[in-house]
């Protein structure tokens, strides 16, 4: 027969006022609650308990330790469920990688899911620009990620589309360009742009959105806009990125005379196929491709 927690006789007596109780309760016989009791009082040199009063009543360094009690049972009580559910699966933790063009607001609700259903998952949250996602994916620093499509991915990549992101030229109120709309191409290319680039210097994906011959570059949307804020600069970037400085008129979209229509680019899942994903991460990848993320142009 198992024996008794003696933090758990503990707890559980001066919670219900006897050793009887608490022997009740824990479906043992009252002699080995006493005796749990009284180890612990040996191996802590502390007494507990008052054995002068019909039952037992809690000494001031038992009312001191109580609380203490608790907290190492509930830790214990913890550790046996994340063990628990740790033998159920390998997945300890999981990596997901969001570009950072792309929106996180809409993924607010999938992970209160999952932290919901897979409370012991340690999750990682990253935001790495251009196409960097593709790398983190590859390399196997992350498990699943959202990012702006590309023409072709590796060898081995699982991918989805999940809808599409507004491409918009911008600066700031005050660029001469703001007066010279709508834009056509050669004022373009007479200013400086700003151009979002992977750290990843033999992706050229950048190049299909570069217009003029004086460039900066960075791997961040949020330094841009500081940038374009400050007068530095247009740029290429995603409304959803802009849309809070749009709403605030400190950046502004320019208007193109050659082209009418709203320039769109897909948004993908993506994910390795050299690897197995585990419970946690199949369940997320399998939401995450329910999404979408179509925004409907301004």
């Amino acid at each position: 027969m198992a024996g008794i927690d003696p933090l758990e006789a503990f707890v559980i007596a001066a919670e219900t006022g006897s050793f009887s109780a608490a022997a009740r309760r824990l479906g043992k016989a009252q002699s080995a609650v006493s005796t749990a009791i009284s180890n612990l009082e040996l191996d802590s040199n502390v007494v507990l308990f008052d054995r002068t009063h019909r039952n037992p009543v809690l000494t001031h360094s038992g009312k001191a330790l109580l609380e203490y009690a608790r907290t190492v049972l509930h830790s214990q009580h913890e550790f046996r469920v994340h063990a628990q559910a740790l033998g159920q699966s390998n997945e300890v933790e999981l990596c997901l990688a969001v570009e950072q063009s792309i929106s996180s607001q809409p993924l607010l609700d999938i992970l209160h899911r999952f932290e919901q259903r897979f409370p012991h998952i340690q999750l990682e949250l990253l935001d790495p620009g251009g196409s960097d996602v593709a790398e983190l994916i590859r390399t196997n620093r992350a498990d699943v990620g959202l990012m702006l499509e590309r023409e072709a991915y590796p060898q081995g990549f699982g991918f989805r589309g999940i809808g599409y992101s507004e491409l918009v030229a911008v600066c700031g109120h005050d660029h001469p360009m703001v007066d010279k709309q709508p834009v056509s191409h050669a004022t373009f290319r007479a200013h400086r742009q700003l151009v979002l680039r992977s750290l990843d210097l033999n992706d050229r994906s950048h190049e299909r959105l570069m217009f003029s011959p004086s460039v900066w570059f960075s791997e961040s949307p949020h330094l841009i806009m500081d940038l374009l804020c400050s007068g530095l600069g247009w740029a290429f970037l995603h409304r959803n990125v802009v849309q809070e400085k749009l709403t605030s008129g400190e950046l502004l979209v320019l208007q193109r005379d050659y082209q009418t229509v709203a320039s769109l680019q897909g948004i993908d899942v993506v994910w390795t196929e050299s690897r197995s994903l585990g419970t946690a991460g199949s369940w997320l990848l399998e939401e995450l491709s329910q999404l979408d993320l179509t925004v409907q142009p301004g």
